[in-house]
């Protein structure tokens, strides 16, 4: 889903940044910002120009276990304020994060890359999680039956669970953050974060502002660092539970090691999305939705379109229409006017992304577009848009998650064949039909094996209350992301079952209790 958000330890690892060097990011811990004192920091560059911006702190874990015991410490005085006061502090934080989207999207350029219009619209998807979490009071309803048996009365209740923490990717530094956090703090939780190391400014910030609108001291913490915060955090006995979105290698990791110790695991792994495009669809819809899906933020994000599989005679016209709208995607820096795509988040990246138009060119695929030709001024981590045709599924650029802008066209003679590839592959994470036969829309949105499904909608991510989330090794564990799968996952069930009698009928039963 993102292309490995937990560093190896050796991996960019340095000694804090020297007088007048980048600037120092450090945590966010008990109410606080908190320098990092393991000594240990990670470059954080400006894509667009290749400068590196800042040094992110590492965090030792004496600094997770800070992070924790503040949380824990809060967690009982939390948990215990009503359901009424949470939802208006809910919808205070709405209102303090929505007044500063701009400011929050400017971060995630200057660190992601991506162009602000669509930082802009990631920091509104993520506050509609945000509003969806201020209905906490009705999302915690439970159930009640009177007179369950003579004179008593069953009802059931979620309560939370107590520190659980969320592991986040470079690609949503803000959106998926408010994905694990939102649900969790509405539901009594506290919360501690572990963002990308590439891009960590964006997290901090939304701190304050979580703080500014009230939020006490040691709800809502984060740490930054590599592979030794996320592990302390998968092993720590006082973590409950642990949220994760990234590659699928470190989804499986992440899952297996939480569960391992005895954590609720809910990690959301990569995909390979798959448009399917009808003989009967419209051409130019799904021309101009499949480069909005395969292009739109670089690539970077796990429900792009990579592969589309055009069905039968629509393949040559659609190719073509495809092709004719590359020359305007106009790609520049994030703040620029008119950019529409933005730099990669690494020059390594970049780099691995533009291998995949070779390989696919060696190995038998038509180079339609080649995005390593595109020319921008300076050393930023640029890459242009690449269209590969006659694409089989043995080939690199097929298999793999690329995570960039680079479209495959495969084809398919019938739609059976379109539907075999759709749930052959080792993804499940969305795919989507351009048609405009309800029947065949219909099928296929019963047969396809993934989460999430798009008719003549090319990127169906659900709105907020519904969940997001893959199948087959797009998702490990059982548990989608927000909407009401996450209320699920960040509390758990108790049943009271309840008897008022007069003491005067009280006597000794050894039997088995009876409801009748």
């Amino acid at each position: 889903m993102a292309e490995q958000s937990v560093a190896a330890p050796s991996s960019g690892r340095e000694r804090g940044d020297e007088a007048g060097g980048p600037r120092r990011i450090g945590h966010w811990i008990a109410g606080a910002a908190a320098a990092g004192t393991s000594g240990l920091s990670g470059p954080v560059y400006d894509p667009a120009t290749g400068v590196q911006t800042g040094a992110v702190d590492f965090a030792s874990v004496e600094e997770v276990d800070r992070a924790v015991a503040a949380a824990k410490a809060a967690f009982s005085e939390w948990r215990a304020l009503s359901l009424s006061r949470r939802a208006e502090l809910m919808f205070r934080i709405r209102e303090v994060v929505n007044a500063h989207r701009e400011e929050i999207a400017r971060i995630l350029t200057a660190e992601h890359g991506k162009v602000l219009s669509d930082a802009m619209g990631e920091v509104a998807r993520g506050l509609e999680v945000v509003e969806h979490a201020c209905g906490i009071p009705t999302l915690l309803k439970g159930g009640f039956s009177e007179q369950a048996s003579t004179g008593v009365d069953v009802y059931s209740i979620r309560q939370p669970l107590g520190v659980v923490a969320g592991i986040t990717p470079f690609n949503f530094p803000a959106m998926v953050p408010m994905w694990m956090w939102a649900p969790a703090l509405a539901c009594g939780n506290c919360f501690v974060l572990k963002p990308s190391e590439k891009d960590p400014s964006a997290s901090l910030y939304v701190a304050e502002l979580l703080h500014e609108a009230g939020v006490p001291a040691g709800v809502f913490s984060v740490v930054n660092g590599d592979r030794v915060a996320v592990e302390r955090l998968l092993e720590h006995p006082d973590v409950a539970a642990v949220s994760f979105v990234g590659s699928t290698p470190i989804a499986r990791s992440i899952y297996e090691a939480g569960t391992r110790n005895g954590k609720r695991v809910q990690a959301l792994g990569g995909a390979k999305n798959h448009m399917v495009v009808l003989p009967d669809a419209d051409i130019d819809m799904a021309a101009d939705a499949a480069v909005s899906a395969a292009y739109g933020s670089a690539g970077e994000r796990c429900m792009a379109v990579s592969v589309v599989v055009a069905v039968g005679d629509v393949a040559d016209p659609l190719v073509e229409a495809i092709r004719d709208r590359l020359p305007t995607v106009r790609v520049g820096p994030g703040l620029e006017p008119g950019s529409e795509m933005g730099p990669l988040i690494t020059r390594e990246h970049r780099d691995r992304v533009a291998s995949y138009v070779e390989r696919g060119r060696e190995q038998g695929a038509t180079v339609i577009a080649d995005g390593r030709e595109l020319d921008v001024p300076g050393e930023g981590f640029f890459v242009g848009v690449s269209l590969l045709d006659h694409v089989t599924p043995e080939m690199d650029c097929y298999r793999d998650e690329i995570f960039g802008p680079v479209l495959s066209v495969v084809r398919t003679g019938t739609y059976d064949e379109a539907v075999r590839l759709v749930n052959e592959n080792p993804y499940g994470n969305g795919t989507a039909i351009f048609t405009r036969d309800g029947g065949a829309a219909r099928q296929f949105q019963f047969e396809a094996t993934a989460g999430m499904v798009g008719i003549n909608v090319s990127i169906p991510v659900p709105v907020a209350y519904y969940s997001f989330g893959g199948w087959k090794a797009s998702l490990f564990g059982d548990s989608h992301a927000y909407g009401p799968e996450s209320v699920n996952f960040y509390t758990r069930g108790k049943v009271v079952t309840s008897r008022w009698p007069d003491p005067a009928t009280s006597r000794i039963d050894l039997g088995f209790p009876q409801t009748r």
